[in-house]
């Protein structure tokens, strides 16, 4: 015989039941009455598959008005908000005007979704000849104002810092110091060595055909010392340590160490612009010494083997030939250079957005401008000489 259960046991049974089996069915609801469609429940994204199939199960009541009333959703996101909004938008193509009713709780998620911006891909026609000109042209002056503006606020941090020395970042000065003068020796040094031979081994065909031999050391001193020394060695300097610092800086802030740097109350310029602009004023003007040596030396050499000038001919007519004036004027470029240098490639490190593709951009922008740059300002220099007789 079954044992007897006692009616409240039995009632507490029931209410247990009934309430899993709401838990159960707890889902997003849909019902039509008096010719609306009422909503129910949560439409979240856990339960947007059974809404979506509810949805397209539905009988719509028949009519041009329909009124789709979702202020009994007690829970809705993104993806909910973005199905009732498509399919509010499906039934519009079919001629029909579709209300929404929501709580004010969800009108921002229906404003989020609906924004033109999610509605679909935006087709336009390409832009004409023209139209690329003008944002060639924008883009060329929203990089100068950005340059001019980075440019003053380095200027104002630079006045700051030599005012008061103790500012100055030291062991940043002397670490850029060796990684972009002392390491740059090697290349900087075969590099002019090796045009000061080219320059030699040209010019040795002509000279020798008027039997002005000794005249070489004329073309490689004057050559060198006045235009390819200091362009060489800048042009060398803005590939190798001008990109590797817009690569450093890029790299800072994208890793947003950059804003870390602000937040504790250190001026990025003053900690990355600075000393390196700093350092490279001493470094590049030492190099181009170095590089002006190298390039008389290997003209020297090609001048013996081809043209049969010995190395003390050739020193005397370099003496005769080159004066002092010539030899400081490319000394005089190379702090400009440096200048260019650093701040091109700081500049475009910390235009850096987003991605490593934006620094690696970023990188090669500031090797382009940079070396642009340095030849604008260089034929600049040569027309103020020319003009001036130096």
């Amino acid at each position: 015989m079954a044992p007897q259960r006692h009616p409240l046991h039995l009632q507490h049974h029931y209410h247990r039941a009934m309430a899993a089996d709401g838990r159960a069915n707890a889902g997003a609801e849909l019902e039509i009455l008096d010719g609306q469609v009422r909503c129910t429940g949560r439409w979240t994204v856990d339960r947007i598959d059974r809404v979506e199939r509810r949805l397209g199960n539905l009988a719509w009541p028949a009519g041009e008005e329909l009124l789709v009333d979702c202020s009994g959703v007690t829970a809705m996101d993104t993806a909910g908000t973005w199905l009732l909004h498509v399919t509010a938008r499906s039934l519009e193509r079919q001629g029909r005007r579709v209300a929404l009713r929501l709580r004010p709780e969800h009108q921002p998620l229906l404003a989020l979704v609906s924004a033109p911006a999610l509605e679909g891909p935006i087709t336009s026609s390409p832009a004409g000849p023209l139209a690329r000109l003008g944002g060639w042209g924008l883009a060329l002056l929203e990089q100068a104002g950005s340059m001019l503006a980075f440019l003053g606020e380095s200027t104002v941090a630079m006045g700051r810092s030599l005012a008061r020395p103790s500012r100055i970042r030291w062991r940043a000065v002397l670490q850029t110091l060796q990684s972009a003068g002392f390491d740059a020796l090697p290349i900087v040094g075969l590099l002019a060595g090796l045009m000061g031979l080219v320059i030699a081994y040209q010019g040795a065909f002509q000279l020798a055909r008027y039997g002005a031999n000794i005249f070489v050391a004329d073309l490689v001193g004057l050559a060198m010392l006045r235009e390819l020394g200091p362009l060489l060695t800048a042009i060398v300097v803005a590939g190798r340590s001008g990109s590797a610092w817009a690569a450093q800086i890029g790299t800072m802030k994208v890793t947003e160490e950059i804003d870390a740097l602000r937040t504790i109350g250190i001026a990025p310029i003053d900690l990355l612009v600075l000393p390196k602009v700093l350092a490279l004023s001493i470094a590049l003007p030492l190099l181009t010494v170095f590089a002006d040596m190298l390039g008389v030396g290997g003209g020297m050499l090609m001048g013996r083997a081809e043209l049969g000038v010995s190395f003390e001919d050739f020193l005397d007519r370099f003496a005769q030939a080159v004066r002092l004036t010539d030899y400081l004027v490319g000394i005089g470029k190379a702090p400009v250079f440096a200048a260019i240098i650093a701040l091109v490639g700081c500049h475009q490190g910390f235009r850096a957005r987003g991605d490593a593709e934006s620094v690696g951009r970023c990188t090669t922008v500031s090797v382009v401008q940079s070396i642009f740059a340095i030849i604008v300002v260089d034929a600049l220099f040569s027309v103020v000489f020319a003009t001036l007789g130096i």
